[in-house]
């Protein structure tokens, strides 16, 4: 009797260890699946109609005190100024205040005059949502007391329709491609089990003016009818798919 459940036992061993053995033996037997990859592009290219500008005011002054007063009333004319024109206040926000001093030199020899001076920075970032007045909100911006306008940068306030062309067109692309490789090699395509996609929009910004003098208004003699060009913006779309091959 103990022989007889000795070797029933070792047959029921055996067999839960080929049951074990079975699936992992088949699985290795199956050959790797074939895949095709393919990165498909889609783009649309939109006209801007917004437009970020940075215009502040630098003054330098022999005294900390003077040279902030003479800031902070210029800032206020210009910021006024700037709702004047019709741009909502939260549309205007400051982004830089600052104060520095500084050694005077003497242009001629480049020595030091032994003079002291501060220099005093505010800078506003203004959101312009008419572009049909923007060369006529620099002109006047200048003439309100701006002597830094660092630069212009357009864009499209709502991109979600355009996105989602360039996504729809990459998507096409990228099925024409695969299309296109499995005829050229004789296979056929099976289902998509992989799928990405990234998305770029560049911005392009041009630089209108510098800096202007230390007195203010450095920068009044370019301000006569400024000619601005938005240009146009594309977003590109990059989807990548995988798909198996048969």
């Amino acid at each position: 009797m103990k022989t007889k459940s000795l070797i029933a036992s070792l047959v029921l061993v055996l067999a839960v260890a080929l049951s074990a053995c079975g699936p992992a033996m088949s699985s290795a037997a199956q050959p790797p699946m074939r895949n095709l990859n393919v990165a498909g592009v889609g783009t649309v290219t939109l006209t801007p109609d917004i437009a970020y500008i940075y215009l502040g005011v630098h003054t330098e002054l022999p005294s900390a005190s003077e040279a902030m007063a003479e800031n902070n009333a210029q800032t206020t004319k210009l910021i006024d100024a700037l709702k004047k024109f019709g741009v909502d206040k939260k549309d205007i926000q400051t982004t830089n205040f600052s104060i520095w001093p500084f050694d005077k030199y003497d242009p001629l020899t480049g020595t030091p005059t032994g003079e002291k001076f501060y220099a005093v920075d505010n800078t506003v970032y203004v959101t312009v949502r008419d572009l049909a007045t923007l060369g006529d909100l620099l002109d006047t911006m200048v003439q309100a007391g701006a002597n830094t306008i660092n630069s212009i940068q357009f864009d499209v306030a709502d991109k979600t329709a355009a996105i989602k062309e360039a996504r729809a067109e990459a998507v096409e692309n990228a099925k024409l491609q695969a299309q296109e490789l499995a005829d050229a090699a004789g296979v056929s395509l099976g289902e998509i089990f992989n799928i990405s996609f990234y998305d770029a929009g560049p911005y392009p910004f041009s630089d209108v003016y510098g800096k202007g003098g230390g007195g203010g208004g450095g920068v009044e003699a370019a301000a006569l009818s400024v000619p601005i060009q938005p240009g146009q913006l594309t977003i590109t779309v990059t989807v990548n798919m995988t798909y198996e091959i048969k």
